[in-house]
């Protein structure tokens, strides 16, 4: 397997967690589609609406999200937000991150 090929690969594997842990974060206050996408770019975090709307699908059908379709404006956007399931489940994601984070820091030296 080429480097740049095995690098993608790992890379992939690595982040497909943290963008479920920062769409709960990011929905705690309520989104659509495309803002989020926008967002999460905008806090480094590269992910295609191919990628983002199946994830947001199945993270409604775990009891994660819920969303509702706001036909207030000429265009109807479909919001999505936290539940109070999902706001537990990005509790706890994010403080197994922290002790992630901080074991790979003292693994590099760093603490």
């Amino acid at each position: 397997m080429p480097e740049d090929e095995l690098l993608s690969t790992h890379l992939q594997e690595l982040r497909r967690g943290t963008v479920v842990l920062a769409c709960l974060l990011i929905l705690e206050r309520p989104n659509y589609g495309y803002a989020l996408l926008d967002l999460l770019e905008r806090h480094g975090f590269a992910v295609d609406a191919n990628t983002l709307y199946p994830l947001l699908r199945r993270l409604e059908k775990q009891g994660l999200l819920t969303s509702d379709w706001n036909t207030d404006e000429a265009r109807p956007r479909k919001f999505y937000r936290s539940t109070e399931r999902g706001t537990a489940l990005a509790g706890a994601l994010g403080r197994d991150w922290d002790q992630l984070d901080t074991a790979l820091r003292t693994l590099k030296g760093e603490s």
